[in-house]
């Protein structure tokens, strides 16, 4: 009997990874735009600001600075990106922990059966709705960085 829970454990251990695998790629198509914006609209506008910024009737403190301010949209960038990932990625392990306690609960109260299936259950509910709040986050997104769809 202890085989074939190990069995069930598994396989559905191996199918709650692939979900959360799922959550890896929907998280990157939707903020494949964002990326792009970054990586190549505000790092380039950011180099071609620091390369204005080489005078050599300039001091070298007043490149610094001016090199500086020139990387100010791209760090403000990603750091709302990084910001809000954070927050995402918070929410869901909370979400999930919700699940792995509620499983817990189970196994302490010996409710054996259908604690796994339970356990998935509540694991691709919340995986299910973190998934669908990504295209609004990355709205925020767009809207906080001026992107244009």
């Amino acid at each position: 009997m202890e085989h074939i829970a190990a069995m069930e454990e598994k396989l559905v251990s191996d199918r709650l990874r692939k979900k959360l695998e799922e959550v890896n790629v929907a998280a990157q198509n939707q903020l494949q735009p964002i990326q792009d914006h970054v990586n190549f609209n505000l790092q380039k506008a950011y180099f071609m600001c620091a390369y204005e910024c080489f005078d050599r009737r300039q001091k070298q403190e007043a490149i610094n600075n001016c090199v500086e301010h020139c990387s100010v949209p791209v760090l403000n960038a990603n750091n709302l990106v990084e910001t809000e990932m954070a927050k995402f990625q918070e929410r869901m392990n909370r979400s999930l922990m919700v699940c792995q306690d509620k499983f817990e609960a189970a196994k302490l109260q010996q409710i054996k059966t259908g604690a796994m299936n339970e356990l998935e259950a509540c694991v691709n509910l919340a995986i299910e709705d973190h998934v669908r709040s990504l295209p609004h986050i990355a709205e925020r997104l767009k809207a906080s960085l001026s992107i244009n769809n």
